[in-house]
């Protein structure tokens, strides 16, 4: 599979020696440890591969170690080489280091925030920067400078550039020279092979003519990456292309059995989204398959006494900012899918997919269904439509109701104001709507229980206050003439009022008096002494 390492190359974050594993896009070798901490930042930063125990297409693998061996590190490391930089403090972590944090925040630094980079002068454009460093990767691509092309990538060169003047992209001017490490370098960094250029012809139609039969094939193998991948995963088989296979389909080991009502829907949910939202969702289960798969190499060839720790397990997809944080929460909750559902849902995707390829002609629209088939990698190269949510989840959130509601509600907005064009409701939307409603059912509930509470209080304070009303208009002093201080609730003014004392019924005394005293009787319902007046 990979050639031995020699025993010279040491990890490129911290100089440890006999680095086992390779950041791909980055050009670079790493150690277990510093792994570890490539691995929490995502694929988006860096993908990694194991050196021995992770199947190397040999002409990519042959790519990272060219560009290892011609310092492709430096690019990440520039100003670290700067004698100044020992000066003002910044070094390089080195192998006793702790994981966390001294490794972990400078990989993040280098990678991450690209804080070692050599930088441009400022440009009032950074788009018209963007173009020019575009066009000069248009023109290194012919050439076999692997690290140069790097260096252009790094700096914000894009690989799928079209060229306004040439008519077409680094990847075409590659394929027609027969770079096919220049290749493997824009493919990783979001060249698609299956782009047209202004007469119709794609990278793999160029290497044809050429003769460059090795390359054509691995673009070729590069544009159905994605499908390969997830059918790989299930059933451990490609498809031939060579022979026109380009799609593998497992079977479930119970696919005799009939369907779930639940499963029938989410296939239909599927078949229902549009090509983008289906190619953001297959490129989201793409890097699950990458997490599970790595996760299982990483666990197999660690030390588990020492190194497999909590701050070294990658839990679920780590968060890409370039995607909204609805993407981002549907692309971690794949992680709690169990392995038959995490299956039925890759197997509709491979289906799907190819029913989309079959069923949609090859033109060289935008809109063509071949962008599904596009490597993961060419996530650089999207444009980022965020506040759309995959709509293949079965799993509820954890966030609080009142936040789904308002993303639901920014979401619906925008999806409504695309409806004119884009036909009939989806069902994201639809599912949009429901969880809005089911967030206002639960407000309106939570308001009517409120409301029964006021009005059980408003009741009686109307009691309270009728009570009130009823003391005021009878004077006191027509009954007791010793001042009373008690709450005219308790037990004593109810038996002075309703006559229920020892002895009779108190009569209403003249105004001019009767002449008798006031005699304390005691009460038999409060066996309290009050002063009643007895005639």
């Amino acid at each position: 599979m990979s050639k031995r390492l020699r025993s010279s190359e040491v990890c490129a974050d911290c100089s440890g020696p006999d680095p086992s594993w390779a950041s791909v896009n980055r050009g670079t070798f790493i150690c277990d440890e510093c792994c570890s901490v490539h691995r929490s930042l995502g694929r988006h930063i860096s993908q990694v591969r194991h050196l021995k125990h992770t199947p190397w297409p040999p002409t990519l693998l042959q790519m990272v170690e060219t560009l290892y061996n011609n310092g492709a590190n430096s690019i990440w490391e520039h100003s670290l080489l700067d004698p100044a930089s020992i000066m003002s403090g910044r070094r390089k972590a080195n192998p006793q280091d702790k994981v966390h944090p001294n490794k972990a925040e400078f990989i993040r630094a280098k990678y991450q925030m690209l804080a070692f980079v050599h930088r441009l002068p400022c440009r009032d454009d950074d788009s018209v920067t963007a173009k020019d460093l575009s066009k000069q990767l248009h023109s290194s691509v012919r050439t076999g400078n692997l690290e140069t092309c790097l260096r252009l990538l790094s700096l914000g060169a894009q690989a799928n550039f079209f060229h306004p003047e040439k008519g077409n992209t680094p990847l075409h001017v590659a394929s027609k020279a027969g770079q096919i490490l220049q290749a493997e370098l824009l493919a990783v960094y979001g060249a698609d092979p299956g782009t047209q250029d202004a007469s119709g012809k794609t990278p793999v139609d160029y290497a044809r003519q050429g003769g460059h039969h090795e390359l054509a094939e691995r673009l070729v193998e590069i544009q159905y990456e994605l499908t390969d991948r997830l059918a790989f995963y299930l059933c451990g088989r490609k498809p031939d292309h060579k022979n026109g296979q380009h799609f593998i389909i497992p079977q479930m080991a119970d696919s005799s059995l009939d369907l779930s009502e639940l499963a029938k829907a989410a296939k239909k949910k599927l078949q229902s989204l549009s090509n983008h939202l289906f190619e953001e969702l297959a490129m989201d289960v793409y890097d699950e398959v990458d997490r599970r798969e790595t996760d299982a190499v990483w666990l197999a060839t660690q030390n588990h006494s020492t190194l497999v720790t909590e701050t070294t397990v990658v839990p679920f997809l780590p968060v890409n900012p370039e995607y909204s944080s609805t993407r981002n929460q549907g692309r971690q909750k794949l992680a709690r899918f169990n392995a038959h559902e995490f299956a039925t849902l890759v197997i509709d995707i491979l289906s799907d997919a190819k029913r989309r390829q079959q069923g949609s002609p090859l033109s060289g629209s935008k809109d063509n269904v071949e962008l599904i088939l596009k490597t993961v990698n060419n996530q650089h190269s999207i444009e980022n439509q965020d506040n759309e949510q995959p709509d293949y989840d079965s799993v509820a959130s954890d966030e609080d109701t009142d936040l789904e509601a308002a993303a639901s509600k920014a979401n619906r907005q925008k999806s409504l104001d695309s409806d004119l064009s884009d036909g009939p409701v989806t069902v994201q939307e639809f599912m949009e709507v429901k969880n809005a409603l089911v967030a206002s059912e639960a407000k309106i509930q939570q308001l009517m229980k409120v409301n029964n509470n006021l009005s059980d209080e408003l009741r009686i304070m109307q009691k309270k206050a009728s009570r009130l009303e009823k003391q005021n208009s009878t004077p006191e002093s027509d009954y007791d003439n010793t001042p009373n201080d008690r709450d005219p609730d308790d037990l004593g003014y109810i038996c002075r009022r309703s006559g229920l004392g020892a002895g009779p019924l108190p009569q209403r005394p003249s105004r001019r008096g009767c002449g008798q005293e006031a005699q304390r009787t005691a009460c038999t319902l409060c066996f309290q002494t009050h002063k009643v007046v007895r005639h």
